[in-house]
């Protein structure tokens, strides 16, 4: 049953998983009129449970199945004004051909993904529309069924364009901002989320991962390679933490007792919280690895610059797709060859 929106701003969320959940559930517990497009997997849960949505802070929020809007047909966009797309990487050209066909030209897209190029690709699809890339800093977490757990901090950034949507999207206990320089904030988060695999691979908790000195370096390393990348591609970067991009590598290999102090903010995470690469590989789901190693090892080949660390990482996790093993160290990983 949908709400009357304090905005007039009818907002559809197309893929409802952990982001597009808690997003969604922020939204609609601050009065918007929200709708959930997604998969019968999660849909079901939410009939049955509602929509629960907490965070670091102690907010813990659930709303009742009967307050829910939710759909398994995309024609749910043909009343949207806003739709904030939350699939994964490999579904943008999925949900790029639905919302052509069913949203009306007002619409306003977003993209809240993981990993570069999901705007583009919604632009050479939906060309009447005002598309707007978009960076999500946090974390969700699964915790229980229809329950989702916002474990690290951090605010959303979208494009900036026409009118004030940061605005309209910004409630309480959700804050979002516009920025002129989207590409750079992305790529530092993309950096970032490189991480995804190790976390994924290491069975730790991103906590326990940090405080490791081990698992930090290579971290480091990763990240030491992929910034050769993109810096051979002019890639402009902004960073998503108050450590220069530069220098993070290098905050990352310090002894741990000075980690702790240098990295404070970086350590603001909940014990629980893992990555979606861990909670997707724990389901038996694909993940986004290519939208994240793969990519660095296309735009390394490319300019002919070896990324055997990012190549190490794509292999082990689809391996892993495969059925393989987690609960690997750092070493293992930086010998893993594909087949290992």
């Amino acid at each position: 049953m949908k709400s009357s929106s304090p905005t007039g701003t009818h907002i559809v969320i197309a893929g409802a998983g952990a982001i597009g959940c808690y997003v969604g559930g922020m939204l609609a517990h601050a009065g918007h009129e929200v709708s959930f497009l997604g998969r019968p997997r999660v849909l079901d849960q939410l009939r049955t449970e509602g929509l629960r949505v907490g965070d670091y802070t102690g907010m813990d929020v659930t709303l009742a199945p009967e307050t829910l809007d939710l759909h398994e047909s995309p024609e749910v966009l043909a009343g949207a004004d806003l739709i904030l797309v939350c699939v994964k990487s490999a579904a943008t050209a999925a949900i790029a051909d639905q919302i052509a066909a069913h949203a009306p030209p007002h619409a306003i897209i977003v993209s809240l993904q993981n990993g570069m190029g999901h705007a583009e690709t919604l632009r050479a699809a939906l060309p009447a529309h005002d598309i707007r890339a978009g960076m999500v800093p946090f974390n969700v977490v699964p915790v229980a069924p229809a329950h989702f757990h916002r474990a690290t901090s951090g605010d959303i950034v979208i494009a900036a364009g026409l009118g004030d949507l940061a605005q309209t999207m910004s409630v309480a206990g959700l804050d979002v901002t516009e920025s002129d320089e989207i590409e750079a904030v992305q790529w530092g988060k993309f950096l970032l989320n490189l991480n995804n695999a190790p976390n994924a691979l290491s069975g730790l908790s991103l906590h326990s991962q940090l405080l490791s000195r081990p698992w930090r370096r290579l971290m480091a390393d990763q990240m030491t390679e992929a910034l050769r990348v993109l810096r051979a591609h002019d890639c402009a970067i902004r960073p998503t933490t108050p450590v220069p991009v530069g220098l993070v590598p290098h905050v990352l290999r310090l002894p741990t007792p000075l980690f702790r102090r240098v990295a404070a903010k970086m350590l603001t995470i909940d014990a629980q919280a893992r990555t979606s690469m861990a909670h997707d590989l724990g389901a038996g789901r694909a993940t986004e690895i290519d939208a994240l190693q793969g990519r660095i090892i296309e735009m390394g080949r490319a300019k002919s610059i070896p990324t055997p660390l990012n190549s190490a990482m794509h292999a082990a996790v689809k391996m892993a797709e495969r059925g393989g093993k987690t609960g690997m160290t750092p070493d293992q990983l930086r010998s893993f060859k594909s087949g290992s």
